[in-house]
């Protein structure tokens, strides 16, 4: 029975993993100079710089650091929601369960 659940719980992980692949999360910095582009395996897949920003090097890359840490905190939460999703959906009452 258990050897069932784990192939279960491995399978749906599997399947939220591809799931998570075609999510995109979009963030921009305050200014909308930097765009990132990440999906939900926490995967930067775009970034866009306005042309603007890189006559100021130290500011682009300030702004470019804090972009993708935003877009990479996005994409954690949304990963987290989806492989709890699958754990409260194997093991009732394991959703729940929050980090602290």
């Amino acid at each position: 029975m258990f050897d069932k659940l784990m192939n279960q719980m491995q399978a749906a992980t599997e399947e939220a993993k591809k799931k998570l692949e075609k999510i995109r999360v979009e963030t921009e910095s305050e200014d909308g100079l930097v765009k990132v582009t990440s999906n939900g395996n926490r995967r930067i897949i775009n970034i866009e710089i306005n042309d603007e920003l890189l006559k100021d090097k130290e500011t682009f890359e300030d702004m470019l650091i804090v972009t993708v840490n935003k877009a990479i905190e996005k994409s954690e939460k949304i990963n987290e929601e989806e492989m709890g999703r699958i754990a409260g959906d194997m093991i009732p009452g394991l959703g729940n369960f929050k980090k602290k």
